[in-house]
């Protein structure tokens, strides 16, 4: 597809107050999605008469719990690497993998993170003891999200 075809697709996204367009040219394929802050039901007003309308669903908020600053120790914070849902054993029943105040080393199996069905042991970035477990077996965890303090 060349670019005068996207330039136009991008304009026609702007230009209707669509949130995205999916084209299949062949073995080509171009998804162009807008992002806005304006309410769903703002587009279904705008949009012209000849583009069907549907009702969409909002998205639930996503919840990440995380204990009150007041109670986390200070150490070394180690952090999901991905989305998914946190378990500190390896089986259901199992023994957790860590506990708090055992002493862990770098590489050591903290938890696993199921996400998309695979089953992903996160080890240690660091040596240490383990002074926290910031989130409770089967709770789903973010990006990014605090998981243990090791100090």
């Amino acid at each position: 597809m060349d670019l005068r075809k996207l330039k136009k697709l991008i304009d026609l996204v702007q230009e209707s107050g669509i949130s995205e367009l999916e084209v299949t040219e062949g073995e080509e394929k171009v998804r162009i999605a807008k992002h806005s802050t304006a309410p769903i039901s703002n587009y279904l007003t705008q949009m012209p008469a000849s583009v069907p309308q549907f009702a969409a669903a909002a998205p639930a908020p996503a919840v990440v719990l995380t204990p009150p600053v007041d109670d986390v120790p200070e150490g070394l914070v180690v952090k999901s690497p991905m989305v998914g849902t946190f378990y500190r054993a390896s089986a259901p029943g199992a023994k957790p993998l860590v506990d708090v105040g055992q002493a862990v080393a770098i590489g050591d199996r903290l938890c696993i993170i199921e996400a998309m069905k695979l089953m992903n042991e996160i080890e240690s970035e660091f040596a240490g003891t383990v002074k926290a477990v910031l989130v409770e077996n089967g709770q789903p965890v973010e990006y990014g999200q605090p998981l243990f303090i090791i100090a």
